[in-house]
């Protein structure tokens, strides 16, 4: 990109330095030149971030990981506890060996005034000497960009892999998990109604589950928060982020080990995340009765949300001991609902199930007895998903169970406690669909559209019996070829001699497609058949305005691509917009020896050496050395009739297949969820003799 800019803009920076022949540049200059032309594709602040980050990374040589981030962490706080600038104060050159000595002199000195008693900052800061000054510049440049200590440190732990923490990002889940939590949890709503609150976290590890819920609410004077872990680093690690995060000093307390300070209040909210352990270690025994001793923290009103492995909190269980620590946790009357969660929401551990338990000591006297099991492990953590799942969850909490105006939850199915008992271990997923989908009206109306599919059935055979009485049985008339085989030409030669010309795909931005805009879109996916025709559309005033002059396909255009693999349409309609890198072939229809649409896609896709081998960059030839027999221009009249012949034939058969297609999915549906059944079939006339 560089490269392109000096060439392109005359006033890009020029290089600074050289490196093995590599120019340098100063990276300040460049990110106000991106920021200026507006050429960066980001944000002023991302930006400078990314400045500040490559600055970052360019100290790991010097540094480890945990000293980055651990130093940066702990100079963002001091500055925060001090309220000024980390280089206030310091006079003389501002680079050099003597600079950073009184630089880092007086940061050490501020951290021994402010931090006495090694709450925050001091050891990680006395741990390093004058040659860590530059962080405490970094800092500030990070700062300058995020605005504030807060969002400098957010963002320093969001690339904490690329800074080569990957363990202190293993535990870390996806944004859309974060905010169904924070969903659930309704901090927001309760901190507006003026409680004050105390949310705890007995498991923080680097605290993000708390920092999520911290982010959505602006009333931080109102609570207290309390966290716990045994790693001393992530302990410290979260102190200083709830501190940033603007959690008053004497409103915070995080313990190294696994005890919360209760005696500084007792948690209102818990949210948590079970520690992880592999599938060879993992006990569930051990998991559940973790679930237990948070239930035990929870005084009547009081909530938790808690993260763990499916297969203590949702799967089947073999295990007698852990039935039982289940089962008296279901019949405590402190399980409000159990979520069964996608996989890939903990993106570091691909391979593992987790599920969702809610906790409520005290819950209203309509969903007494009663737990909302919710199972969306096939879904996709999308915002609409979220929203509707805490919905139905928050619903539950205010409301319970009320037969008659209540609340059909859209994810799971309201399930006794007593029904669960009678399978003693069972899994604790939905017994049924839920009780809104099977009333929907697409449920209700499933007979009809199966009558209606049965009725488009009759339609298509009784056209296929027309179709047939009327052109006969399907004949080919195909017979051995003697004498000399046709001779060869390369697609190449069919456009060197007009024959056959060659236009070529338009870029199209993935965010101007619709489902029904005026123009189809043809793409790979569509030629090659993994998007069905007629999918992506464009807005034709979209295409003339962002597009300028685009040419649309005329009827009989072969589309075709090598990416990822040889595909060709022939788009009979025409008008259509073809996407690079699909391109077209035209046929020339008053050449000497013209070829047809459908012949020359047919013979394309017949040719030799067109796949691609395993190892393979690109394709073994390119489209023009493709070699087609020149067919007699007779010979190319029958067989493009007997193509259109093959293509009514299979329109005919798909409408069936489509009709019985139709009919089975309903059916099979509708048995799989009880919502229909089978009538006896009519007696046959052999039956009645």
């Amino acid at each position: 990109m560089v490269s392109t800019w000096r060439r392109r803009h005359p006033d890009f920076p020029a290089a600074v330095s050289e490196d093995s022949g590599r120019p340098l540049f100063d990276g300040a200059e460049v990110a106000e030149w991106l920021i200026a032309s507006d050429l960066g594709n980001a944000a002023p602040a991302e930006l400078r971030s990314e400045l500040a980050l490559f600055g970052i990374i360019a100290l790991r040589e010097r540094f480890t990981p945990w000293q980055l981030v651990e130093a940066l962490g702990s100079l963002l706080c001091l500055r925060r506890l001090d309220g000024r600038p980390l280089t206030d104060g310091v006079d003389g050159p501002a680079s050099g060996t003597g600079a950073d000595e009184m630089l880092w002199s007086a940061v050490l000195r501020r951290a021994e005034r402010i931090d006495m008693e090694d709450e925050f900052v001091l050891r990680e800061l006395r741990s390093l000497d004058a040659t860590a000054a530059p962080l405490a510049r970094l800092a500030e440049d990070l700062v300058e960009a995020a605005y504030d200590e807060r969002g400098a440190y957010e963002w320093l732990l969001a690339a904490r892999s690329r800074l080569g923490l990957d363990s202190l990002a293993a535990d870390a889940v996806t944004p859309e998990l974060r905010r169904l939590l924070t969903r659930l949890a309704d901090l927001r709503l309760r901190l507006e109604h003026g409680e004050a609150l105390t949310l705890a976290d007995p498991h923080a590890r680097a605290g993000d589950l708390l920092a999520a819920l911290l982010d959505h609410t602006e009333n931080r004077d109102r609570l207290t928060v309390l966290a716990a872990d045994p790693d001393e680093r992530l302990a410290r690690i979260t102190r200083r982020r709830l501190l940033l995060a603007g959690v008053s000093e004497l409103d915070l307390d995080v313990q190294t080990g696994i005890d919360l300070e209760e005696r500084l209040s007792d948690p209102d909210l818990i949210v948590t995340q079970l520690p992880y352990r592999p599938g060879e270690e993992r006990s569930v025994v051990a998991a559940l009765a973790e679930v237990e001793r948070v239930s035990d923290l929870l005084r009547p009103g009081c909530m938790a949300l808690v993260l763990g492995p499916a297969d203590a909190l949702v799967d089947e269980l073999k295990d007698t001991e852990a039935s039982r620590l289940r089962s008296a946790l279901l019949r405590g009357n402190v399980v409000e609902s159990v979520i069964a969660l996608p996989g890939g929401v903990l993106p570091f551990r691909p391979g593992y199930r987790p599920a969702l338990w809610t906790l409520t000591r005290g819950p209203v006297p309509e969903a007494e007895g009663k737990v909302l099991l919710a199972d969306i492990s096939s879904e996709r953590l999308t915002t609409e998903v979220s929203i509707r799942l805490a919905e139905d969850v928050l619903l539950w909490r205010a409301e319970g169970l009320r037969e008659l105006d209540g609340h059909d939850p859209r994810y799971g199915r309201v399930v006794s406690v007593a029904a669960l008992e009678q399978t003693f271990g069972g899994p604790l997923t939905p017994p049924a669909p839920p009780a809104a989908v099977i009333w929907s009206d697409r449920l209700r109306e499933r007979p009809a559209l199966i009558a209606e599919a049965e009725a488009h059935l009759e339609r298509a055979t009784a056209g296929i019996r027309r179709y047939e009485d009327e052109h006969g049985p399907y004949r080919g008339g195909v017979l051995r070829r003697v004498g000399r085989l046709p001779r060869r030409v390369t697609l190449g030669r069919l456009i060197a001699e007009h024959r056959v010309t060659r236009l070529p795909g338009h870029r199209v931005d993935d965010r101007h497609l619709t489902a029904d805009g005026h123009h189809v879109v043809l793409g790979p996916e569509e030629v090659t058949g993994a998007r069905p025709v007629g999918a992506r559309r464009i807005d034709r005033l979209l295409l003339a305005t962002e597009y300028g002059r685009v040419a649309l396909t005329e009827p009989g255009d072969v589309v075709y691509t090598l990416t990822p693999r040889l595909g060709l349409y022939v788009d009979h309609d025409g008008f259509s917009v073809v996407a690079f890198p699909a391109r077209v072939l035209r046929v020339n229809p008053h050449a000497a020896r013209p070829l047809t649409p459908r012949v020359l896609a047919a013979l394309l896709g017949a040719a030799r050496g067109t796949a691609r081998s395993p190892g393979a960059v690109r394709p073994a030839r390119g489209v023009e050395d493709y070699q087609l027999p020149e067919l007699d221009p007779d010979e190319v009249r029958r067989f493009d009739a007997l193509l259109a012949e093959i293509e009514r034939r299979e329109r005919l058969l798909r409408a069936q297949t489509d009709a019985l297609a139709e009919a089975r999915n309903l059916t099979i549906a509708g048995l799989a969820d009880g919502t229909l059944t089978l009538a006896d079939p009519p007696a046959r006339p052999a039956d009645l003799t």
